[in-house]
């Protein structure tokens, strides 16, 4: 059997619908589980003194890494018909500062605004609400920006095709960064807790 499974027919799209929905739900039920429908434990991170978010992400992002990885390399998963979204540089930096800024001042992102919603959080629901106005204000002004949002496109782009390094070395790199963000979040959470309680 060959991943991944929609690309080679195994189901079709009405079945990957539903197969989507599942793993939202899934997704959701994890992300609650781990506190992260509130907004105090989600902004927590920018304050250095609950740094849950930064491990857990991190942790499904090295975790799906590796799967990834090994998957192709026993010959599980064809790479090449995984979808990459293409790179537009300066508009999805400035994006993901819009982003960033978003989710220090409501404390929510997209996902954890429905997981947040979903379990009856009105602060959440409000969020939701600009979300949902800020994509039709985009919706309704990419006329006027689509030129920018077009701009600096480099197609799909990989770390291995970037740094020209083999994908096993830049894999084992992320490990090893995760593992000392894993570290540097266990020490400055320490200090903090430290201060809190001097102050």
């Amino acid at each position: 059997m060959m991943a991944p499974f929609f690309k080679y027919g195994m189901f079709g799209e009405n079945l990957s619908l539903v197969v989507a929905f599942l793993v939202g739900i899934g997704f959701g039920f994890f992300l609650e589980r781990a506190g992260f429908n509130s907004a105090r434990k989600l902004a927590a991170q920018f304050y250095f003194t609950d740094l849950t978010v930064f491990k857990v992400m991190f942790t499904a992002i090295v975790t799906a890494m590796l799967g990834v990885y090994w998957l192709s390399a026993l010959g599980v998963m064809d790479l090449s018909l995984v979808y990459l979204t293409p790179t537009f540089l300066v508009p999805q930096i400035i994006g993901g500062l819009v982003l960033g800024f978003g989710f220090v001042i409501g404390g929510y992102c997209p996902g954890t605004a429905c997981v947040g919603v979903a379990t009856g959080r009105v602060d959440a629901m409000v969020l939701l609400v600009g979300l949902f106005a800020g994509i039709i204000g985009f919706n309704e002004a990419y006329p006027l920006i689509a030129g920018f949002y077009n701009s600096t496109g480099y197609g799909q782009l990989t770390l291995p095709q970037v740094t020209g390094l083999p994908y096993g070395l830049l894999v084992f790199a992320v490990v090893l960064m995760a593992l000392g963000g894993f570290a540097g979040a266990e020490w400055m959470e320490k200090r903090m807790a430290a201060r809190k309680a001097e102050a």
